[in-house]
């Protein structure tokens, strides 16, 4: 399947799913979907086309939580960027975690760093921060400011 196939396709399943294409360049392509639509959208990337699950990264911008899920399609070289923004209010939104084992530590940083919720992930336990950070506080949001005045944080976090 080429690329304009698998844009058809995904148009043809999702498209009252779909917010908005960008076909970035002739290996990158960035949709934005509804997030209430991002497991079965990535499942349908997966399994039907094939694809491996790179990584995520999400991001507190000014206006809303957004978070990229990158899929690769080697046999034609192929990104597909999946973007979802979620309400900075209550960012929340279905695990990958229990469809890719890929997506468990991602999610992990992401809901440590950002705040973000996983519904149905099945270990949210710490990953990077020290047992004394206290809980709610994001270092990696736009509002976050340092609570422990003794802390001398010129090495990242």
């Amino acid at each position: 399947m080429r690329k304009e196939e698998i844009l058809k396709s995904l148009q043809e399943r999702f498209g009252a799913d779909l917010v908005e294409i960008v076909d970035k360049s002739a290996k990158r392509v960035y949709i934005e979907i509804k997030p209430e639509a991002l497991v079965k959208i990535s499942l349908y990337i997966f399994k039907d086309l094939g694809a491996r699950f790179n990584i995520a990264s999400g991001m507190d911008t000014p206006h809303d939580m957004e978070i990229l899920y990158h899929f690769t399609i080697e046999r034609i070289n192929l990104i597909i960027s999946l973007r979802v923004k979620l309400p900075k209010e209550k960012p929340e939104i279905d695990s990958l975690a229990p469809h890719f084992e890929a997506a468990n530590w991602i999610e992990r940083e992401m809901q440590e760093l950002l705040g973000i919720k996983f519904n149905g992930h099945p270990d949210m336990r710490r990953l990077l921060l020290p047992d004394e950070w206290p809980e709610g506080v994001y270092p990696l949001r736009r509002d976050y400011e340092e609570w422990d005045k003794t802390a001398i944080r010129d090495r990242g976090v």
